[in-house]
């Protein structure tokens, strides 16, 4: 009885003591006046510098709390900013507010484009279709008649004929036509956006269900085959061509010298050495056949489907193509790469194929939005009154209707005048003469910037990532603020103040043992030991330098190196060994060529003058008066807050 008793008050006194534990994120590490500082905060802030959570985890106790003890001080100087007035402080708000929308802009685009465009094309890229399609050209006829046919084929296919010789017979992309439509494998960011749409919207032996128009025609697409992608390959190839010895067309006697060389393989042998022997590429035959690592479709068609359908370490039959009979060994082939491997291309990809058409998708939805109207009326009268005239400077047309509203965006209006000074400025539109395509591109521009602005304006309230970047910008601007005040503003530096620096810090200021010395640079060991004879034979060592010295800059300074660290270099050694002034080296080994260096001076180490230390000087003086005056701030703000620091519960973080 006494046991289970025991027990079950330890049960109770655990779950009270768990009970009445803090969160771990609400575990209180600081506090001064109403601020306080938790874990939760307190590790996000530590993880933005740490390079992330395991790092953090094995991170020792003292690098914890030297970093609480730094942002306990960043904390304090926020809310010393915040007595001072910073948020009232209209210069620091406007450059909030310039990074707001800048910043916020670049996040809407990327975050609602950039990004899910680049995971689908990269999802999409996965895989590999078979497409074929009959294509309706509106060259002569024009966009409706090409439609009207198209769409009559359409008919046609729901009524049972055969896709491959309708293809054949009436399709005007002539290079697929022949094989019934077939334009082989394609993946992701290969063709037109709506064209890939079509295909990757279309199950595997379906027709798309729509005759699709591009700026190459009209379309009628079918899927033939989905695979799994494989980037890329490396094969290895034996080529037969179609010419016998005399250089005459013999295809016969070339597909029976290809048939021995595979019934040769079949038997073991090895397709390195018989690619060295019978192989007629010359690109490849030295090199065992080899061709490298190489994509879809940059082989010709026959050559690419065999390649690709083969296994690792596969020979394939003899295959036929326009250059000739091959046998192909794969060799490998290439994993998919991962999505940030392949990042900066698939984003390259998608701005050249997609990014146009989400982008004017975003601004329509803004539009939506923020209740974007054109003024019909006004655009008529500027096109009216300004046809022709030249965009820049003041318009005689524009003077009549200035004021008059063109567009208007969330109920903010935007004048014909404002326009017109945003026209003048854009190096897009000034000097050109305005006309409606013109006009109509330019309204269209500077109301979807409008447009993204406002957005990013309102980004704060919907998304937290943002919210939480521009707190950052904001709490920088303000201690950067504060550092100017308190700091850089205060620190006066005179000669004065310099050179008695200078005295209290002596012995930091120092020459090392130096020398100065020429040098002949030359590529070649003939050319160096020819200016090494001319040496011995009396020639001016400064008059070789300036002729025949090949260091880049070196030939108009007669290759005189000045006064520099003796053991710095391997010339600055050589010289450094030589006794007398004037005395020039034997031939030195020297990275890329052959160096004669000549002694020119030498000067043994000594304390910098205060004229030769003055720049170091004014440096370290003006960063240990910074380091002093950030001492006495931050004692200022300690003895005003009185921070009170729960080093204990560091041991706590990222425990959980």
């Amino acid at each position: 009885m006494y046991i289970r008793l025991v027990v079950y008050f330890s049960i109770i006194s655990a779950f009270l003591f768990t009970s009445c534990s803090p969160k771990h994120s609400d575990i209180l590490l600081a506090e001064f006046g109403d601020t306080k500082v938790k874990m939760g905060e307190f590790e996000e802030a530590y993880l933005k510098n740490a390079g992330g959570q395991t790092q953090a985890k094995s991170d020792s106790l003292n690098k914890l709390k030297n970093f609480l003890d730094l942002y306990v001080n960043f904390k304090m100087k926020l809310r010393d900013a915040e007595v001072r007035g910073y948020e009232n402080d209209q210069d620091l708000m406007n450059e909030l507010l310039d990074y707001k929308k800048k910043i916020g802009v670049t996040f809407i685009l990327e975050k609602s484009i950039v990004e899910p465009g680049i995971q689908e094309m990269y999802d999409r890229r996965k895989w590999e279709l078979r497409v074929s399609h009959i294509m309706i050209r509106p060259d002569s006829t024009g966009d409706e008649a090409a439609r009207l046919k198209a769409v009559a084929l359409m008919d046609s296919l729901k009524n049972g004929v055969n896709y491959e010789e309708l293809a054949k017979r009436n399709s005007q992309d002539f290079y697929s036509a022949p094989y019934g439509g077939d334009i082989f494998y394609i993946t992701a960011g290969m063709l037109p956006a709506e064209f890939e749409d079509a295909c990757y919207k279309t199950p595997v032996g379906s027709i798309y269900p729509q005759v699709l128009k591009t700026r190459f025609g009209q379309h009628i697409i079918k899927v033939t085959e989905k695979r799994a992608r494989v980037p890329k390959i490396k094969a290895s190839h034996i080529l037969i061509n179609f010419n016998n010895a005399n250089g005459e067309m013999d295809s016969l006697a070339a597909k029976a010298t290809a048939d021995s060389v595979k019934m040769l393989l079949n038997s073991g042998a090895d397709f390195s050495e018989l690619a060295a022997k019978y192989s007629e590429d010359p690109g490849s035959k030295d090199k065992g056949g080899d061709l490298g690592f190489f994509e879809r479709r940059m082989m010709v068609r026959e050559f690419d489907e065999a390649a690709f359908n083969l296994k690792v370490g596969e020979i394939s039959n003899v295959v036929k193509s326009n250059f000739g009979f091959h046998i192909i060994k794969l060799t490998e082939k290439a994993p998919l790469p991962s999505l940030d491997d392949e990042k900066e291309n698939l984003k390259k990809i998608f701005k050249q194929t997609k990014y146009q058409e989400q982008y004017d998708k975003l601004i329509d939805s803004l539009k939506i939005k923020y209740r974007y109207k054109l003024n019909e009326k006004n655009y008529s009268n500027f096109l009216a009154l300004n046809d022709s005239v030249r965009i820049s400077g003041d318009s005689p047309g524009i003077a009549s209707i200035k004021d008059s509203t063109l567009y208007t965006i969330a109920n903010k209006k935007t004048s014909v005048s404002e326009l017109w000074s945003k026209m003048i400025s854009s190096a897009e539109f000034t000097n050109r003469t305005v006309t409606s395509d013109v006009l109509t591109n330019a309204i269209k521009k500077f109301s979807s910037d409008d447009l993204l602005e406002l957005e990013a304006l309102n980004l704060e309230k919907s998304n937290a990532s943002f919210a939480a970047l521009m707190e950052d910008y904001k709490n920088g601007i303000f201690i950067f603020k504060l550092q100017e005040e308190e700091i850089w503003n205060k620190i006066s530096v005179d000669s004065v103040k310099l050179y008695d620096f200078y005295k209290q810090n002596l012995t930091k200021y120092n020459w090392p043992d130096r020398v100065s010395f020429s040098e002949i640079f030359t590529r070649r060991d003939s050319l160096a030991k020819n200016y090494l004879a001319q040496l011995n034979a009396g020639a001016n060592f400064d008059t070789l330098a300036s002729k025949y010295t090949e260091r880049p800059g070196f030939k108009e300074k007669a290759g005189k190196f000045d006064l520099v660290d003796s053991k710095s270099t391997q010339l600055a050694i050589e010289a450094d060994k030589l006794k007398h002034v004037g005395e020039f080296s034997s031939l030195i080994n020297n990275a890329g060529g052959y160096s004669i260096v000549r002694l020119n001076s030498k000067e043994a180490a000594r304390t910098k003058t205060f004229e030769e230390a003055k720049a170091e000087v004014s440096g370290a003086f003006q960063e240990a008066e910074s380091k002093k005056l950030e001492h006495e701030y931050l004692d200022k703000l300690r003895a005003r807050y009185n921070p009170v620091i729960h080093y204990e519960n560091l041991e706590k973080a990222f425990k959980e």
